[in-house]
């Protein structure tokens, strides 16, 4: 085990920049998560990727904004920028349930706390730094503002929101994954460019007025409604969330503008995906894959669960309505090279505490690794949402055989005695029959491997409903492939005499879904043998096609009415169904079955039978959280902790 120095590490203070010989810094990162050194956390990618180009980087975790403000002023002024990482995940997403109840722990907080960052860092960081250093310019990076780059509705405040550039005051916007922005942004700033000019940067959002906007408006360009139209006709903003995704989507995207105030908001298109040079680049830079040692023996509760896990991709091409992994990351997949996993699983196993087991070997998705579409040229002219729904696109190889090569070369390593997938599995990939027979045989062989080898006691899965209706909104798969992949799964336990579960995942209220649907969800489950025990609520997040959908009452991509449970007293009545099982809850689903015109469903929800799955009740949700996959995360832990996928890049 190496010992690491304080100099290992990203300074945080004056005497650590010191310890360096450092008088002065380049870039100052503000992080709104506590400082972990590791390839999950995005202050530190950004931070490691600025320094391995050259540049003097610090980073101030979690700044304190009360008072007089020192923690902002402790490093003083920098040469080219302050970058402002709010964190992991959207501060609200982070603090609140679906039920806008504070949760339990801030998990990128040292013990948990929740008086370690305000709400909305990234407004909250940028108008102290402009009062105290208006001439320097400020950046912004990471999940919320990557989401909030034009007029969203906020879920916590009821009301439809501006540009986060508006709000903050901040001079620019790297969206998405944006360490190639960044990097370029410090050439032209080191080049002596005044922030205020520079306007080429692909995949970055600016503030102009018409008549300096780079080429004019052109016929190229796509201008969405304004938002003061958005404030006051909710079509207009469903309309515009379309032309938003298909264009975070496309190869070849189109620049987005917004009229807001008196000036537009300028979406530059992003950056072609990423080659698998360039992920490994950023993976393979010298972290030390530890919490600051200002932290001592603090638990950060994100680092405990992600600490002995390695990602292997980064996007995802499921476009799944409800999560923002492909409008942060984007559709297409960019695989590491297998060295570069292998390094880094080498780096896990000489960790002090390792005992040889990986929690997760996995990615936004954990079976996408290395597919893609066989004519790239088809894919340039696409702006499918998702590349699996409604149907798997006939262009996509959807072969598991590298994914298995990976799986078996990290287990071959010495020091490794099991690595689990702990990502979510698409099993529709698993269970689709392709024109090339031999990604039909990886496919049943890649099954089978994850079921006996791979699996910690359950494999998660995502059917999210049982209503073919609600999982077309969802942009999922039929519940009859659900169906069909619990047989496979049972065959396997049986014919290996293995004692597997398989952990289901569900969502309440989303758009689209009645009471009905859930009482329907609640006889199919039952009759499945699942107790639904942690069950989630749909969370209207900035920039999701259900969000848009839930707030203004329209499918975004056909403009027609879709009704959504948005009251306590709606949303109680779907989630109630998830516990049809306990006694307490019978009256009540009773009354509420025969009041919607269902009665039909009493006998089949109370019938004498007991549900139970391989011979006791099952408590097969246990690891369920109220809110997942709101800005993009893929661990069978609680949903809602995030990692690569919506990282501050």
């Amino acid at each position: 085990m190496k010992r690491y120095q304080l100099t290992d590490f990203l300074p945080t203070t004056k005497k650590e920049c010191e310890l360096r010989g450092w008088n002065e810094l380049d870039i100052i990162l503000f992080s709104g998560d506590a400082y972990v050194d590791h390839p999950s956390f995005g202050a530190a990618v950004i931070g490691r990727s600025l320094e391995a180009a050259g540049y003097r980087v610090a980073i101030v975790p979690q700044p304190d904004w009360h008072g007089d403000f020192r923690d902002f002023k402790k490093l003083g002024r920098p040469r080219l920028f302050f970058g402002i990482s709010p964190g992991c995940m959207d501060s609200m997403v982070n603090k609140y349930t679906a039920n806008r109840r504070l949760r339990s722990e801030d998990a990128y907080s040292p013990d948990g706390r929740h008086d370690c960052r305000p709400e909305y860092p990234t407004i909250v960081y940028t108008r102290i730094l402009k009062q105290l250093f208006p001439d320097v310019p400020v950046i912004l990076g990471g999940i919320e503002a990557s989401m909030r780059r034009l007029t969203h509705y906020d879920y916590w405040q009821n009301k439809v929101r501006k540009c986060i550039l508006c709000d903050s005051g901040a001079d620019m916007i790297l969206y998405g994954m944006g360490a190639k922005a960044l990097l370029q942004l410090c050439e032209k700033l080191s080049d002596g460019q005044d922030i205020k000019h520079i306007h080429s940067i692909p995949q970055t959002v600016y503030l102009s007025r018409k008549e300096n906007i780079p080429g004019g408006i052109t016929n190229d360009d796509i201008v969405l409604n304004s938002h003061e139209k958005c404030l006051i006709d909710k079509k207009a903003e469903a309309e515009n969330f379309r032309h938003i995704e298909e264009e975070s989507n496309k190869i070849h995207a189109q620049r987005l503008l917004q009229a807001v105030d008196d000036v537009y908001a300028v979406v530059n298109p992003p950056y072609p995906t990423l080659t698998m040079a360039e992920l490994d680049a950023y993976f393979d830079l010298p972290y030390t894959r530890l919490p600051h040692p200002k932290y001592k023996d603090k638990r950060i509760p994100a680092y405990e669960m992600i600490k002995f896990s390695v990602n292997i991709h980064q996007g995802c091409f499921g476009g799944c309505a409800f999560c923002t992994i492909s409008a942060h990351q984007g559709k297409f997949v960019t695989c590491r090279s297998k060295q570069s996993i292998l390094n880094e699983v080498k780096q896990v196993t000489h960790m002090p505490d390792f005992k040889g087991y990986l929690s997760d070997l996995g990615g936004p998705s954990a079976n996408m690794y290395a597919m893609a579409g066989r004519n790239h040229k088809l894919c340039e002219h696409c702006k499918r949402p998702s590349c699996i729904n409604p149907q798997i696109c006939p262009n996509l190889n959807t072969d598991h055989t590298q994914l298995l090569e990976i799986y078996r070369a990290v287990d071959a390593l010495p020091g490794i005695k099991k690595s689990f997938i702990g990502s979510g599995v698409r099993y529709d990939l698993l269970l689709h029959k392709s024109k090339d027979e031999k990604s039909n045989i990886a496919a049943e062989e890649y099954t089978r491997e994850l079921i006996c080898k791979h699996v910690s006691g359950r494999l998660k899965v995502a059917p999210e409903h049982t209503s073919d209706a609600v999982l077309k909104l969802m942009r999922k798969p039929s519940f009859r492939q659900f169906e069909e992949f619990k047989k496979v799964f049972d065959r396997i336990n049986r014919e290996e005499n293995m004692h597997e579960q398989l952990i289901p995942y569900f969502i309440s209220s989303h758009p689209g879904c009645k009471e009905e649907d859930m009482a329907e969800l609640a006889v199919i489950t039952k009759n499945l043998d699942f107790h639904l025990e942690q069950v989630q609520d749909f969370t209207p997040t900035p920039m999701t096609v259900s969000t848009e959908a839930w707030y203004t009452g329209y499918n975004p991509y056909t403009l027609e009415p879709i009704f959504s449970a948005k009251t306590q007293r709606e949303k109680l009545s779907q989630r109630q169904f998830f516990f049809w099982y306990k006694p307490e809850e019978r009256q009540k689903i009773e009354q509420e079955l025969r009041k919607i015109g269902r009665a039909d469903l009493i006998g089949k929800l109370y019938s004498n039978t007991p549900s139970r799955v391989h011979g006791r009740k099952t408590n097969n949700s246990n690891f369920r959280n109220e809110d997942y996959r709101t800005t993009t995360y893929r661990k069978a832990q609680p949903r809602n902790v995030r990692r690569w996928n919506s990282r501050d890049r």
